[in-house]
């Protein structure tokens, strides 16, 4: 009895001929860049350099591409709710690859709303990606303690302006 179908018995064949070949020129681990520690807190330094020059209180946070704390500064007087906030901002901002000021808007209304709804997710403004200048993601930073999320993200984008030279390339 012949296949209904004799053109699946000819790419089954090509499958599993293909695969293994496939299969072996894949490498069996991913590399991919972060910060350093230095690199990371000095970030964190200019952008609560900026916050206090705007006169805000705040704390900053700044994480690695899969959202791993590397810093955390909170300024003297700024709320007890700052580093969890800046760190969930952070968090959220490399979790859904968009700067959370975006994102808070992007949530408001439409199927996005849901994005609030996620564990640990804060959309609100101060959560901003760091990229090489290739592009590359490695790394989000966090703000909470300026009166605005538009100010939270104006110190984080100061944070990363003062290491943009270390991560041009």
């Amino acid at each position: 009895m012949q296949s209904p179908f004799p053109h699946l018995s000819a790419i089954a064949l090509c499958l599993m001929i293909g695969s293994p070949a496939q299969a072996s020129e894949e490498k069996a681990t991913v590399t991919f860049e972060s910060l350093t520690l230095e690199v990371a807190l000095e970030l964190a330094q200019g952008a609560l350099e900026k916050c206090r020059s705007e006169g805000f209180q705040a704390a900053v946070s700044v994480v690695d591409r899969s959202g791993n704390l590397q810093v955390i500064l909170r300024d003297r007087f700024a709320g007890p709710h700052t580093p969890d906030t800046s760190t969930r901002k952070a968090w959220t901002a490399v979790s859904f690859r968009t700067n959370t000021l975006d994102l808070a808007k992007a949530t408001e209304k439409g199927e996005a709303w849901a994005i609030r709804l996620v564990k640990g997710a804060l959309p609100l403004g101060g959560g901003v990606q760091i990229e090489k200048g290739d592009g590359t993601l490695v790394g989000a930073v966090g703000v909470s303690g300026a009166p605005s999320g538009e100010n939270d993200e104006k110190c984080a984008k100061a944070g990363i302006a003062a290491i943009e030279d270390k991560i041009a390339f």
